[in-house]
């Protein structure tokens, strides 16, 4: 980040570990108030080096405008539209820092929309939730099925006839396998997927076990193309999966990720009668 005089100052960056599960785990995202910091923003180039100077996958950059709270999402390899786990993490910080006496509420704008979000603090864990925006869903070509799902090591057969194409900012493809045991058994070909990806403008794979009853499933999301192998947690994926679901009459799942990884998270997302949903998890401040 540079200053008037042309020389360089470090961003003021928290780590916040988002949608934990129960009190640990969590994805840690880099949150970086830019209000806070001394000079001029960061250029882009900049803001796609801190997600990986702090060990994160993801990068959030907070500026306030007016009476809306400005958002922009970065991983190693550029800038995003929208991303979910990023924005409960902005919104545990803004609430870890608000101090006031019951919920915080904020107007928040990213990818070019302007939506709702609120972060409620319970001593060290901070509960936020906020509205996604609308989710387009399509059935995938036969050209997308043919080519993504032999990257993840499926058959056909495998996935069965419910997967779809789901995007809110960008488009992914929601993949379902039959139990939690077929998902951690997946070996996905990472090169042969973000071509894949790529030719179709797809931000990944977000491959899932079936809904229990209650709601509860698991899932993991394969992101080459974006710089991240695999996403300990991606909770704009989960709104995709709850709008998609709430057409079988699932409309509230909560969604276990980073196992594979060797850490744990939890999504929850619900979608209402006007299929309006709510996407959100526990976050706690880790370091400033």
């Amino acid at each position: 980040m540079r200053r008037s005089d042309g020389s360089v100052s470090t961003p003021n960056v928290t780590v916040v570990r988002a949608c934990l599960r129960g009190a640990a785990g969590g994805s840690p995202t880099a949150v970086v108030l830019e209000d806070d910091a001394d000079g001029a923003p960061p250029g882009d180039d900049e803001r796609r080096r801190i997600p990986v100077a702090h060990g994160t996958s993801h990068a959030v950059y907070v500026r306030p405008a007016g009476d809306t709270i400005g958002l922009r999402f970065f991983t190693a390899e550029g800038e995003l539209p929208a991303c979910g786990h990023g924005t409960v993490a902005a919104l545990a910080l803004l609430a870890a820092r608000h101090g006031g006496a019951g919920p915080y509420r904020a107007t928040l704008r990213a990818g070019g929309r302007v939506f709702a979000g609120w972060a409620e603090r319970a001593r060290e864990l901070i509960t936020a939730a906020f509205d996604p925006g609308p989710v387009d869903l399509r059935e995938p070509t036969a050209e997308e099925r043919a080519l993504v799902l032999p990257a993840l090591g499926l058959a056909p057969h495998e996935a069965g006839p419910d997967v779809r194409i789901a995007g809110v900012g960008r488009e992914r493809i929601l993949v379902p396998v039959p139990t939690r045991a077929a998902l951690a058994a997946l070996r996905p070909d990472l090169d042969r997927l973000r071509a894949a990806c790529d030719r179709f403008g797809l931000l990944g794979a977000y491959v899932h076990s079936e809904p229990s009853p209650e709601g509860a499933l698991a899932a993991r999301m394969f992101a080459p193309s974006i710089g991240v192998p695999e996403d300990l947690a991606n909770a704009n994926s989960t709104a995709c999966l709850v709008a998609h679901l709430a057409g079988r009459g699932v409309h509230r799942i909560a969604v276990d990720m980073g196992d594979a990884l060797g850490s744990q998270a939890t999504i929850t997302a619900t979608a209402g009668p006007d299929l309006r949903v709510e996407l959100g998890g526990t976050a706690r401040v880790v370091t400033e």
